[in-house]
């Protein structure tokens, strides 16, 4: 099972997941011909992705899903209020219904040796999810664009042994910085974006023996930066209250604009 992220940050999201057999991505926020020149690294092209699984309709979540629907006919995974959302996004052009299935938070979806878990998140969308993705006994998640965690994400991400998590913004750098007042408190709100900090709680709740790797995700351009997101996380492992410190894991960001490394499991 592998996973790599082609972009992740503010301004476009994709990421990779597959097994030997089967390939699919999550989202597809940046152009079909960045997400063409991801794939390459892992030795793919657009004609190997089985489904688009999107978690909301935001455009840096969705830039690529009009012209992939019309150039490679793929199928596209996500909430019937996401569906809504694309369907109401004018940018993303004329798109074929037909290539779009609704799903619903908690009912798996089945793909050939993948088995797609999607779960219901906080964020200022229609009905935004994330996933959870499995193949035989490993474990991948991805969790980004949420305003707050609790148990209930947290027992959807258990036994991950790779993920992507969401540390979006430093606090204070959102609060000085230069965006209106009702976009911070937007960010900041229950229906926002992860801190570092709290990215940094959350996985500490995440962490067990099996977990490889960590890849931060989602990260403003405007009110972050890779080396503070990074530092921050850490420490809040360091601090967390378990038996496990940063330097256990392999943990690094997934950057904006170009691929990451590939995970294997």
């Amino acid at each position: 099972m592998r996973m790599m992220s082609i972009a992740s940050g503010s301004s476009g999201n994709c990421i990779y997941i597959g097994s030997d057999n089967t390939h699919i991505l999550i989202d597809a926020g940046v152009s079909r011909k960045k997400i063409a020149e991801g794939l390459k690294k892992a030795d793919l092209s657009m004609a190997d992705i089985s489904a688009i699984f999107v978690t909301h309709e935001h455009i840096d979540h969705t830039k690529g899903i009009g012209v992939i629907s019309r150039k490679d006919n793929t199928s596209v995974y996500s909430t019937q209020g996401t569906i809504d959302g694309i369907f109401g996004t004018s940018s993303l052009g004329e798109m074929d219904r037909s290539l779009f299935h609704s799903i619903r938070p908690e009912e798996d979806i089945l793909l050939n040796d993948l088995r797609i878990h999607p779960f219901s998140v906080s964020h200022d969308a229609n009905d935004p999810v994330a996933y959870t993705v499995e193949c035989g006994n490993r474990k991948m998640g991805i969790v980004t664009d949420l305003g707050f965690y609790d148990s209930y994400i947290v027992d959807q991400m258990q036994g991950c042994q790779a993920m992507l998590v969401e540390a979006n913004h430093d606090i204070n750098l959102l609060q000085v910085g230069s965006y209106p007042y009702h976009l911070k408190q937007r960010i900041l709100g229950n229906k926002g974006h992860l801190s570092n900090e709290t990215s940094g709680k959350m996985i500490s709740q995440l962490l067990n023996d099996n977990v490889q790797d960590i890849f931060l995700g989602h990260l403003s351009k405007e009110n972050n930066y890779d080396k503070l997101a990074f530092e921050t996380v850490r420490l809040e492992i360091d601090m967390g209250e378990n038996d496990y410190k940063a330097n256990d894991f392999r943990i690094e960001v997934a950057h904006r604009s170009e691929p990451s490394r590939i995970i294997n499991l």
